[in-house]
């Protein structure tokens, strides 16, 4: 204990005494005072031993307390002398070290200086484990022998008072700075007093500040600077000597894995230097310039072909550089070095990107600090937290690689549902001993996969060893200079900064399709245009790859000569592909006020469901509308495109640009222009698209004060804001539509403004009243939103279940009389799929009017992932104006509303222009009598659903692409048939699809390069059929959700390639999945029944 409040570490102390060193400085001296008789005392003391932690005693305490446990013992004195260690000044064991000096005796601690305490003996003092640094080999006693590379010799000698200053190590320094000399102390060691009176035997070495280094001659390290914080057990923070060159076995192994096999498959790199390290500089402040060259390359990887069934590996190949790769590598490199950090980075910027990064990651490894904490560094992965661990000799870092910030390279889908997950870990551990790194091991590992599927995911490892080979060496003279820059000048090789962090490397594609090249066989090349079939998804694909690559004279000579069945598939192509060449020939090719207006739909969408749009793409749309005279059905696709594109501009925090400011201004102008109120919809549904906070105030106007249409288009757009944004002043509007404080309101009004209340962090005070209000409602009303509760209570993912679940603890509420109405209205949900990342659910409402004809229907197909929520597809069917042909009568205070019949459709989070199947009642018998009994297209295309493109350096300087493509082909088709005379209505809804997903992640080394990929594709079917047949009472109501036979197919694959050398290995599978029909419920089954078997007679 007394060695710990004196400075010396008991760790560090009972380690040596265990080790039985015993260092001896040479001199000739003999301390002034040390009394002949106390040798054969010293001669005798035993080995101090460790005694268990107690509080350190304060001031007389703690001084009787080290006096007596100073005592020698009776029962010691033919006990063999002690081991003696030097003590170096400026080394935690000593009384200069960090955090030592606060420890002594002194009057603020209630002792004397220099006097003992009153009422206390004063005892000569035992032999410590750290004895004068000058103390003469006991008589008799052989020397012993000190390793030179643990301790140098020095020519010290005992120096009276106002004699030369002896040549010590520290004085050794100070000359070499042109310092004045300092004298030794004459102060004992832990407290006042002259040597050979109160402390004699002890002797201080001369004492320097903290972090003033050794300069004694010999290849011994000298000790580095005691940062804050520095651990109790021994110096940590390394160093070298100049004139000595560091050897040390630099070992590299790096491995990518397919995660969804059994066993490890994939590529493996391994590769093992000679490194090279010497200092060549170092000034004053102890910044130190270091050289490092690397020599004796052997590499090897082993080629998947040769591995058995059964994952035994077969013999490795060997990989050799070329000649002119190998003269690079082994071109030194030179670091700026202080305290274990590394300051600047040198060396050839004009040689290979990929060798440069390597030499980067080796450079790494020499960052580190000596102490605990949490910091920030650069390295070869960027600037990153890092946050440091210290135990005995050994050094800990953690480096979190999600808070690196790095040159910005690569894209990802704005949903982040469509992009990659990404698990990375990065531990590194050191081990220094004497102020010398002896190993450095540094392991980190990335999982990245689709975040639609895990399964499909890829693992990289990677793995640095650097192992000190043996002691120093003689090794180059050091360079003069007056400063860093004059070093490096005087190197010869004139190296240039270069950045610690790894510069982005582009691998050119060998095989990637050309659109030049397919030009040229364009004749005999095919397109497909049916989007149901996963052969146009992965064509669609390669019409992206091909396009990004391409001139703008290439894209719109495709688009020129394409025949017309094929146009539509390629500006989808080319939209998706949002290179500056292919919107530039977008922009030429395309005339708003001829072309097609199915084509300008076309692109008007492809743009609207971009999963990252550009301003370039927001400007050309705008260009295109801007003061043309444009048929109603594209001005309005248009205006629902700007929205959608304002919105994911904003998301990836490019409000700001004037192209963004300029298309708001573009809604809002339409909304204020608007004379009719369609064109008062479209733009309110443009700005529910755009879900910018600022237009709320605007949303609340219109759905408080304006026609149904307007408050349902208004009150829809508002459903769509995330939660964060409806605030209180948004819900005090619902209140008031709901509970018609001002005004009558729709039904479907009405209910829209419940779920707003119901769905977003609802108040009990909320939910209670619109319970209480479903007593004064319609039965088809109340029946609807009590249903919409209880089913909001089965979804464990809602917002408000657990507040729900409290309500409806509660007897007065939760009774027979609130949830006892026998309407024919529902609202149901259901999952559809289940899977480790996904799950899909289906929802359906229907309101009925009370004579039992439909006024509303919703399908809504909804995908929950990694908590996020997206609402894939939404299909509504409305009627309103019914209530007449029926001879019903309407609700005190409502208008009767015109007879009209339409869609509605959502999907991927994008709202598109309302498809009106009849308006009036001329306009419904002539829709009758002429039907031409096909479907009507809601959507039909191809879409990029994924977009992502990301780098990943890895410490050890190599460095990893990750890519993921996803194309969807999509044809949804919707019919709803209106029989007067048999007085049936029948719906359906027929989504088609198809999903190619190719998923890689690519090596990129001097020495290898491989790639994993990963290719899913799959095909689905899905139709949705209502029948209503309302001649009799009740109404009879069959629903049908049924799914096709869903065929998958998934193909693994690894590439290697290393010098002329390549190869390829693929393994596969493949399945379907039955086709099945969804049990909505037992009523609709028992109707279902009863209606199919009046049909087959």
């Amino acid at each position: 204990m007394w060695l710990q409040a004196c400075g010396t570490p008991l760790p560090e102390f009972q380690k040596a005494e265990k080790q039985g060193s015993n260092k001896a400085l040479s001199g000739e001296g003999v301390i002034k005072g040390m009394r002949k008789e106390q040798a054969p005392s010293r001669a005798r003391t035993p080995p101090a031993r460790a005694a268990a932690p107690s509080p350190v005693p304060h001031g007389r305490e703690r001084c009787r307390a080290r006096s007596s446990r100073l005592r020698p013992s009776e029962s010691s004195r033919d006990e063999p002398s002690l081991p003696r260690h030097r003590l170096h000044a400026g080394h935690p064991g000593t009384e200069e070290s960090a955090g030592s000096r606060s420890l002594g005796c002194d009057p603020s601690a209630g002792g004397t200086r220099g006097k003992p305490a009153p009422g206390t003996r004063q005892n000569p003092p035992a032999l410590s484990a750290a004895p004068s640094a000058r103390s003469e080999p006991r008589a008799g006693a052989a020397p012993t022998a000190v390793p030179p590379a643990l301790e140098p010799p020095l020519s010290s000698a005992a120096t009276a008072p106002g004699s030369a200053a002896p040549q010590n190590e520290t004085n050794v320094l100070l000359a070499q700075q042109g310092k004045p000399l300092r004298q030794p102390q004459q102060s004992g060691h832990c407290g006042k007093g002259r040597l050979g009176t109160e402390r004699r035997g002890w002797h201080r070495l001369p004492s320097r500040q903290v972090g003033e280094e050794v300069a004694g001659p010999g290849p011994s390290p000298r000790l580095g600077r005691a940062g804050p914080g520095s651990p109790a057990p021994g110096n940590l923070l390394p160093s070298f000597h100049p004139r000595s060159l560091y050897q040390y076995q630099y070992s590299l192994a790096v491995q990518l894995q397919h995660t969804s096999t059994p066993s490890p498959w994939g590529a493996r790199l391994q590769a093992e230097v000679l490194i090279r390290l010497q200092q060549l500089w170092r000034d004053s402040d102890g910044e130190e310039l270091l050289q490092l060259q690397i020599h004796d390359l052997k590499a090897q990887h082993e080629p998947e072909e040769q591995r058995s069934q059964d994952s035994s590996g077969g013999s490795p190949v060997e990989i050799a550089l070329s000649p002119e790769a190998r003269a690079e590598l082994q071109q030194p490199v030179f670091i700026s070095w202080s305290s274990g950090k590394v300051k600047a980075f040198y060396g050839n910027e004009a040689e290979n990107i990929l060798i440069s990064n390597l030499k980067r990651g080796i450079t790494s490894l020499f960052q580190l600090q000596p102490h605990a904490g949490t910091t920030v560094e650069e390295d070869a992965s960027g600037s990153c937290q890092v946050t440091y661990t210290v135990s005995n000799h050994s050094i800990t870092k953690t480096k979190d690689l999600l808070s690196c910030s790095k040159p910005k390279s690569g894209f990802t889908s704005m949903n982040k549902m469509f992009g990659v997950e990404w698990q990375p870990s990065s531990r590194s551990q050191y081990v220094v001993r004497d102020s010398l790194l002896q190993s450095v091991l540094a392991e980190e590992s990335h999982v990245v996969a689709p975040a639609l599927r895990s399964r499909s995911g890829i693992k990289i490892s990677s793995r640095q060893q650097l192992q000190l080979v043996s002691p120093a060496v003689p090794g180059l003279a050091e360079v003069s200079g007056q400063s860093l820059e004059d070093v490096l000048a005087g190197t010869g090789a004139r190296p240039q900064p270069l950045g610690m962090a790894s510069l982005p490397f582009r691998r050119v594609c060998t095989h990637c399709p050309s659109l030049r090249a397919f030009l040229k066989a364009f004749d005999r090349q095919r397109v497909r245009t049916d989007t149901s079939r996963v052969v146009t998804a992965w064509q669609f694909q390669r019409f992206i790859q091909m396009l990004r690559s391409a001139k703008k004279r290439d894209v719109l000579q495709l688009l020129r000569r394409a025949p017309e069945e094929a146009r539509p598939f390629l500006v989808e192509a080319a939209v998706a592909t949002q290179s500056v060449a292919s919107l530039a020939a977008l922009s030429e090719f395309l005339d708003f006020s001829q072309e097609p207006k199915s084509l300008l739909e076309k692109f008007l969408y492809a743009a609207a469901f971009s999963p990252r749009p550009s301003g370039e793409l927001l400007q050309l749309i705008l260009e295109k509308l801007d003061g043309k005279q444009l048929a109603p059905e594209i001005w309005e696709t248009g205006v629902v495109a700007v929205g959608s594109l304002v919105g994911k501009l904003c998301q990836q925090k490019l409000c700001g640009l004037q192209v963004v400011e300029r298309g708001v201004e573009t809604i809002l102008g339409g909304l204020r222009g608007a004379q009719e109120e369609p064109r008062v919809v479209i733009s309110l549904l443009a700005l529910g698209n755009a879900r910018l906070p600022e237009t709320i105030p605007t949303l609340l106007e219109h759905a408080e004060g304006s026609a149904t249409a307007v408050t349902t288009a208004a009150t829809s757009a508002l459903q769509r804001f995330p939660a964060p944004h409806i605030s209180s002043k948004v819900k005090q509007v619902m209140r008031r539509i709901f509970h018609q404080k001002r005004k009558s309101y729709d039904k479907t009004c009405r209910l829209a403004a419940a779920e707003i209340l119901l769905d977003i962090h609802p108040l009990p005070m909320d939910v209670i009243n619109i319970l209480l209000a479903t007593t004064e409602m319609e039965t088809e009303v109340a029946t609807f939103l009590l249903l919409k509760v209880q089913n909001s209570l089965r979804d464990h993912h809602h917002l408000a279940r657990k507040i729900l679940k409290d309500i409806m603890g509660d007897p007065r509420i939760n009774n027979y009389n609130f949830f006892s109405k026998v309407g024919i209205s529902s609202s149901f949900s259901a999952p559809l799929a289940v899977t480790q990342d996904l799950t899909s659910t289906f929802g359906l409402d229907l309101l009925f009017l009370e004579g039992g004809f439909l006024r509303k229907s919703v399908s809504n197909f909804s995908l929950l992932s990694h908590g996020q929520r997206l609402r894939a597809a939404q299909v509504t069917f409305e009627a309103q104006g019914m209530e007449s042909m029926m001879g019903e009568n309407l609700s005190e205070g409502e208008e009767e509303p015109e007879l009209r019949a339409g869609m509605a459709a959502t999907f991927f989070d994008v709202q598109l222009r309302p498809i009106v199947f009849f308006q009036g009642y001329t306009d419904l018998m002539g829709k009758v009598l002429l039907s031409s009994a096909e479907p009507t297209s809601v959507v039909r295309g191809n879409l990029l659903l994924m977009d992502h493109h990301q780098v990943i350096p890895l410490q050890s300087g190599l460095q990893v692409t990750v890519r993921l493509q996803g194309g969807l082909g999509l044809d949804i088709s919707a019919d709803m048939d209106v029989s007067i005379w048999e007085q049936e209505l029948k719906t359906s809804v027929s989504a088609r699809g198809s999903l190619a997903m190719d998923f890689q992640a690519e090596l990129d080394s001097p020495l290898l390069q491989a790639s994993l990929r990963s290719q899913t594709e799959v095909e689905t079917s899905i139709h949705f059929d209502t029948k209503l047949r309302f001649s009799s009472s009740p109404v009879l109501m069959c629903l049908q959700l049924r799914e096709e036979q869903v065929p998958y197919r998934e193909v693994l694959s690894v590439s290697q390639s290393a010098g002329s050398r390549s190869s390829t290995a693929r393994r596969g599978r493949r399945g379907a999945v039955p086709g099945r029909e969804f049990a909505l419920h037992q009523t609709s089954s028992r109707v279902c029944n009863l209606l199919l078997a009046a049909e087959k007679e």
